[in-house]
């Protein structure tokens, strides 16, 4: 039997075979997917240097409200301050490094629970108890680490890259091409959430989200609730579209008889969001997909819905979600990540449609090819 590499030392090797042409590509080198080395590449030069969703624009709205979120294994903290402008800080004390805030709420400062050093919630000290006999020690030259933030089609996203461009500017038409599907995202809220922990490396729950080619053979269910005849997959710099009408017969997946939205509308924003229109309410399901080492990944899905309470038609799509279609997925990314591991799989060909119909993997190619531009951007 063969013996496979276990290791690749130059990013040439792990995008060898990639072209740019999808018709005549290879995928990724298994070796991105199977080894902690590339993992790490992945949180340095992917991970903290892109934008990362963080929650809905609900949550941050009023004055002193703030939200906690790990972010490639950073803690930080989004507050809106008293003037209304949104800030994120890397939720560390000035003092001795502990935790500031935790969880979510409304706070009218950022008070340390080790010593008490408290914030204002532009991050300036504020107050810091027995430091009046410090010498060379000043309240106003002491302030919060900020983190990049900005409010982006209903949601909040930060960037660990302080020098990173605007998401806005990065993403071309994303803005314009939800608002048309979704005009009411920013009114939505939240509803429902479900989580799953998944012994797969990230790139591959990716790979899998961004290609229908499997669902005639996997998702028998949902090439029903879909018009499989419609579906197109277009990519853009940074992200790419996935559109299909709703079916229009009986399906088994959920009824979707008395829907409102007739459109399947899917988004995949580099490097790790995902956002969902399904057919049935207005609606926005937001699919978080948190790396957490080489064959580990998280994944929430967020529904945002038109009143907090789904209704029935809802409820039954947050079923078939979760008992049907991610039992699915799960286990075939789980199985590939196993099959990586082995001497027998190194590059697979990537099968393109040029028509772009999602029986084809150029979405899948196109994020291919922006993992080896992040690999290769500080060689």
């Amino acid at each position: 039997m063969p013996q496979k590499k276990t290791t690749m030392n130059t990013n040439t090797d792990i995008g060898r075979g990639y072209r740019l042409e999808p018709a005549s590509s290879y995928s990724l080198h298994a070796d991105a997917y199977t080894q902690a080395a590339w993992f790490e590449a992945d949180a340095a030069k992917i991970l903290r240097k892109n934008w990362q969703w963080v929650c809905h624009v609900e949550k941050t709205r009023e004055p002193g409200a703030f939200v906690t979120v790990e972010i490639a294994g950073q803690p930080i903290a989004i507050v809106r301050d008293r003037e209304g402008e949104l800030r994120a800080f890397y939720n560390v004390c000035k003092h001795r490094a502990h935790q500031l805030l935790s969880g979510e709420g409304n706070t009218a400062f950022i008070v340390c629970p080790y010593h008490a050093w408290t914030y204002k919630l532009d991050g300036q000290l504020h107050g810091a108890p027995h430091t009046q006999h410090l010498q060379d020690f000043r309240k106003q030259d002491i302030c919060l680490d900020t983190v990049q933030v900005e409010e982006f089609c209903g949601f909040v996203f930060v960037n660990l890259d302080p020098t990173a461009a605007s998401l806005a500017s990065q993403s071309g038409d994303l803005k314009s091409e939800v608002m048309h599907w979704a005009p009411d995202v920013a009114d939505l809220t939240f509803g429902h959430r479900l989580t799953y922990d998944i012994k797969s490396n990230w790139k591959n729950v990716v790979d899998n989200f961004l290609e229908c080619y499997h669902c005639p053979v996997a998702h028998k269910d949902f090439c029903d609730l879909v018009d499989m005849k419609t579906y197109k997959v277009t990519t853009y710099e940074k992200y790419s579209s996935h559109m299909a009408d709703a079916g229009n017969a009986p399906n088994s997946a959920y009824d979707v008889s008395d829907a409102t939205v007739k459109t399947h509308a899917v988004w995949w924003l580099w490097p790790t969001t995902c956002l969902m229109r399904y057919p049935g309410r207005s609606s926005m399901i937001v699919l978080n997909i948190i790396p957490v080492s080489h064959e580990r990944t998280l994944e929430t899905y967020d529904f945002f819905l038109e009143t907090p309470e789904p209704n029935q038609m809802e409820l039954d799509a947050i079923r078939y979600l979760d008992e049907v279609l991610q039992v699915e997925d799960i286990g075939l990314v789980e199985s590939v990540q196993k099959g990586m591991a082995t001497p027998a799989f190194e590059q697979g060909r990537i099968v393109h449609d040029p028509s772009g119909s999602g029986k084809s993997e150029h979405a899948l190619h196109h994020f291919h090819g922006l993992v080896l531009d992040a690999y290769n951007a500080d060689a």
